[in-house]
This record gives C-alpha cells, sequence and structure tokens, in this order.
C-alpha cells in the first residue's frame, strides 16, 4: 500500500510514478470497458466537441443527447453556426436553459469565422479568450480533439480529485481550486490525454458520486486515500444549502383576433432573447385587485389596454434560487398602439408563435393555449 494512504493528513506531496502508473492503467482499462456510448465521443471534431461540453453545463447528460444531435444537423460547422440568426440558434437551444451560453456559442463562433477562417484554434490561450469558453471547457475540447496536454477540473472530477488528495480544506477557495488543477496536471499520461480525461469525467459521474459512492466497484478504490480513511461523507466538505426564495408571478395571454401578444426580453433580464408572454411578478401592493395590477403593468410594458378574464394555469418552476409560482392569465385586447421600446411588443399568430424561441414556461402556455382553441 503506497505511503499516501498511512496519513490522515491531506496528500499535499507529489504523487509517486508508482501511483500515477497504476492510476492510469487502472482508469483506462475501466473507462474502456465501462464507458459510454454517448454521440461526441464518436468524433474528433473541435465543435462537435466544444458543443457538447457548453450544452453539457449543469445539464444531465441523458437531456442533452438529443439536443446535440439536433443542433448539429441545423448547425452542421461553425460557419453555419455563425451565419445563423440568433433567434434560430436560441430556438434550437429552447428547453436546456442557461440561455447565455446558447448566444456566447454563436457569438464565439462568429468570431472563429471572423479571425480564424471558420477553423476552431488550436493555441489554448486563443481558445480561451472565445466568449462563453473557460479554462476547463478549453481544455476538454482540445484534450479530446487532439490529445493535447492539457488538465480539466468540472463537477465531477472536482469531487474525483478531492477524494483522491484526501483534501479536507474548502477545495472551492482559492487555494484548493489551485492544488486540485495542479493535480490535474499531474495525472495527465503521455498519451491519449482525451480519454484520460474523459475517463476522469466518467468515474466521477458514475461510480464516485456525491453521496453514497460506489467504492466497491472503483477501479482505483485501493489508490484512495479518502476511502482508506471511511471520510467519503467529508470529502469535499458539503455545499452550504441554498435558501430558496417564493416568488408569485402572473404571465398574461392577451388576444386579438387570431393573434396573441408576446415581448422580447431584453439583455439583462431573464431569458434575453427569448419570446414570452408579458409576465410580472406580483406586488399585491395598494388597493388595486391583480386584475388591476396586471392590466396596469401590461400597458405600460406593451402600450395596449387589456381586459383580464380568467386565471386559467398556475404553473411551478425554479429559476437559480428562485421557487416561482406562475398564474397564467387570458385577457383580451381594448386598445392602445405596440410600444417601441426594449421589449419589442408584436402580435403573432399561433403558427408564427411556434418557430419563436420561447422560455419553457412559457411554451407550456402556448401549448395549453392551443388546445383551448
Amino acid at each position: 500500500m503506497l505511503s499516501v494512504l498511512n496519513s490522515s493528513r491531506p496528500f499535499t506531496d507529489s504523487p509517486s510514478p508508482a501511483w500515477l502508473k497504476s492510476f492510469r492503467e487502472r482508469l483506462l482499462r475501466w473507462f474502456v470497458a465501462h464507458r459510454r456510448d454517448l454521440p461526441w465521443r464518436k468524433t474528433r471534431d473541435p465543435y462537435a466537441i466544444w458543443v457538447s461540453e457548453v450544452m453539457l453545463q449543469q445539464t444531465q447528460v441523458a437531456t442533452v443527447e438529443a439536443y446535440f444531435s439536433r443542433f448539429l444537423a441545423s448547425f452542421p460547422t461553425i460557419a453555419a453556426l455563425a451565419a445563423a440568426d440568433e433567434q434560430q440558434v436560441l430556438r434550437h437551444w429552447e428547453g436546456l436553459g442557461y440561455y447565455r451560453r446558447a448566444r456566447q456559442l454563436h457569438r464565439a463562433a462568429q468570431v472563429v469565422v471572423a479571425e480564424h477562417g471558420g477553423v476552431f484554434p488550436r493555441e489554448i490561450d486563443v481558445v480561451r479568450s472565445l466568449p462563453g469558453i473557460g479554462r476547463y471547457t478549453a481544455g476538454a475540447i482540445l484534450s479530446i480533439a487532439h490529445d493535447d496536454p492539457h488538465p480539466i477540473l468540472e463537477a465531477n472530477t472536482f469531487r474525483l480529485l478531492a477524494r483522491l488528495l484526501a483534501y479536507r480544506d474548502d477545495p472551492r477557495s482559492n487555494a484548493g481550486q489551485t492544488r486540485l488543477w495542479s493535480f490535474a496536471e499531474q495525472l495527465l499520461p503521455k498519451r491519449d490525454v482525451g480519454a484520460f480525461n474523459q475517463a476522469l469525467m466518467e468515474l466521477g459521474a458514475l461510480i464516485c458520486t456525491p453521496r453514497a459512492p460506489r467504492c466497491d466497484e472503483c477501479s482505483v478504490a485501493q489508490l484512495c486515500p479518502t476511502r482508506a480513511q471511511g471520510l467519503q461523507a467529508e470529502i469535499p466538505p458539503p455545499v452550504r444549502k441554498v435558501a430558496f426564495e417564493s416568488v408569485r408571478a402572473a404571465a398574461v395571454v392577451v388576444e386579438k383576433d387570431d393573434t396573441v401578444l408576446v415581448v422580447c426580453n431584453p439583455a439583462g433580464e431573464r431569458w434575453a432573447g427569448m419570446w414570452d408572454f408579458p409576465r410580472f411578478e406580483l406586488r399585491g401592493e395598494g388597493p388595486t385587485t391583480v386584475e388591476q395590477e396586471l392590466a396596469a403593468q401590461v400597458a405600460e410594458r406593451t402600450g395596449i389596454k387589456v381586459r383580464l378574464q380568467r386565471s386559467f394555469a398556475t404553473l411551478k418552476h425554479g429559476v437559480t434560487r428562485y421557487r416561482i409560482t406562475l398564474d397564467a392569465w387570458l385577457a383580451t385586447a381594448r386598445g392602445g398602439r405596440l410600444a417601441r421600446n426594449a421589449w419589442s411588443p408584436r402580435w403573432v399568430t399561433m403558427d408564427e408563435l411556434h418557430e419563436l424561441p420561447l422560455s419553457t414556461t412559457a411554451r407550456k402556455i402556448a401549448k395549453l393555449i392551443a388546445a383551448m382553441r
């Protein structure tokens, strides 16, 4: 047994050559036998790998698989993505959430076309300068596409490496991040870097899980000081629980003939670039009723005077630290003129609504409206 397993202190020394050799061999052997068959693992195209990495940020693998294939079918090259309208890109991203990722991906594709002739760059610093690409994403793309020797550190490898180091301090601190990145670099093999980095992520995702890690099935368990000391529940230390805030909101479906009123969320607003029904947080201030409050807010934002009819659905969803209860209201237009402002209000038919990129809850409301017609 290596000396690292005989200490209750964090593993702060450099791993021995024997430890590194054993770890790499065990990990890669396990990966060959247990790797998941995922579409982005069937290519070395840096563009496809880039798209997958951006989609996988804060999103489950099972969700990403279908989106990845559809996205590449519509935008098969960097040039095709760069040439697309942002609304097209957002429509294909609809439902994945965190839409800033899609806008940054689109903008970065335009930079690659304008400054690199449509060829994804190979230099790590150049890749990191692209919109939306940080150290992890750049390293993942270049190591998987080209086997370039770049370390990675994301949610799954963050946890795995902290346990391999028995790092009991806060790995999220600056010192902890520096230590984990340094360790990730030390782990890199001379060959098959892309497979090795994917194996690290796979082991973290499938075996070295946050709760109840499957240590009995782990190919590197004998090399893990955290397991030897029984500290799996303590390393890494749990993240402080988020205090959720309850919010009551309303979305107003304003009808006029065969059209409905929609607005486009401007920059700085939640779901920027996505279309939605006029939506407002309910404050309940003063003597006004909900109907009066909503009518006043619709008129202020869109220029259209409305008469509220009824609430026809209540949807519950979460956004970051907010837990939102959303009431959907029907209303009819009574007059007014569309305002010319940052919200770009407009009347659209149901067919046109289908083509617009909508927030997840707006799409649900649109389907409810279609079913009622």
